[in-house]
């Protein structure tokens, strides 16, 4: 996909919250969180349900959850809400981990995503997540 092609990211970068985001290549969405407080994950809810109201292709993101040491009950209500958005289905979803507690609640996140919905991976590596990630997307289909 061309840069010309590539969706707005509509995304200013905040000091107060903690993640980025930047547009991938391939049209998707590289997050990098470094909290999850309340006010980062009110940001994150509001500019996600945003980009998922138009989303219109199959799309690949990756989160890069490495800095983050725990994931609270309320990330975990977020992330389990977003992905039932009927515009997920669209989505492969790579999550990178560092620790073991946070990949014990992507793995929560993941059970309680409905069968059909976005398709999710847990990853140790960046270098791992995108080879998976760059798999034909017509495999989630």
């Amino acid at each position: 996909m061309s840069e010309t092609n590539l969706k707005p990211l509509n995304w200013t970068p905040n000091p107060k919250i903690g993640y980025t985001v930047h547009r991938r290549s391939d049209g998707g969405m590289h997050y990098t969180f470094t909290d999850v407080s309340k006010e980062t994950l009110a940001h994150w809810r509001a500019f996600s349900l945003e980009h998922l109201l138009d989303s219109d292709r199959l799309t690949r993101n990756l989160y890069d959850l490495r800095k983050i040491a725990e994931i609270p009950a309320e990330a975990i209500n977020v992330a389990v809400e977003l992905a039932g958005d009927p515009s997920a289905r669209n989505i492969r979803l790579a999550v990178v981990v560092a620790n073991e507690k946070t990949r014990k609640s992507m793995e929560e996140i993941a059970a309680l995503i409905s069968p059909g919905g976005l398709e999710l991976s847990i990853f140790t590596g960046l270098e791992e997540a995108e080879k998976w990630l760059s798999r034909p997307l017509t495999q989630i289909v």
